[in-house]
């Protein structure tokens, strides 16, 4: 019988190193598992504070003026439809004038052409008036 020493260049160490990657696993595992199961916790801290007695009261909400453009040029007032641009002008500077104005609400429609809404626009800068916005504006976006 013969035995090889081993100058033959063979892999026959004996390896003495632990191997970590299942140990590592059932860690990871774990500290998912106990992150998941804590309750959250929530640092509130309930008090009771006093009603000041002589607090303003709320302020009302603005008035509104809703000036619709119809797709032909109609222009319509908080729902009635407005004879002509000097009736519209008429009514805008009535606006101006007041020391707090009402928010003009303009309210295009989707097919009208620019000049119309330019136009009514431009007559409210004209007399003064300070508070206006477009609304509808999502009617655009398709």
């Amino acid at each position: 019988m013969a035995m090889n020493v081993g100058s033959g260049g063979g892999d026959d160490d004996v390896m003495v190193d632990i191997n970590t990657t299942p140990l590592i696993d059932v860690m990871l595992v774990l500290l998912i598992m106990f992150i998941i199961t804590i309750p959250i916790q929530t640092h509130a801290v309930k008090m009771n504070m006093p009603v000041p007695s002589n607090a303003p009261p709320p302020p009302k909400p603005p008035e509104v003026v809703r000036i619709d453009v119809d797709f032909d040029g109609t222009i319509g007032w908080n729902g009635e439809i407005v004879n002509g641009r000097a009736d519209l002008d008429n009514r805008l500077a009535q606006i101006a004038a007041l020391p707090d104005q009402p928010e003009v609400h303009l309210r295009p429609n989707k097919l009208v052409t620019y000049k119309h809404v330019a136009g009514v626009m431009a007559s409210a800068q004209r007399l003064g008036v300070t508070k206006i916005g477009l609304v509808g504006n999502e009617q655009f976006t398709n």
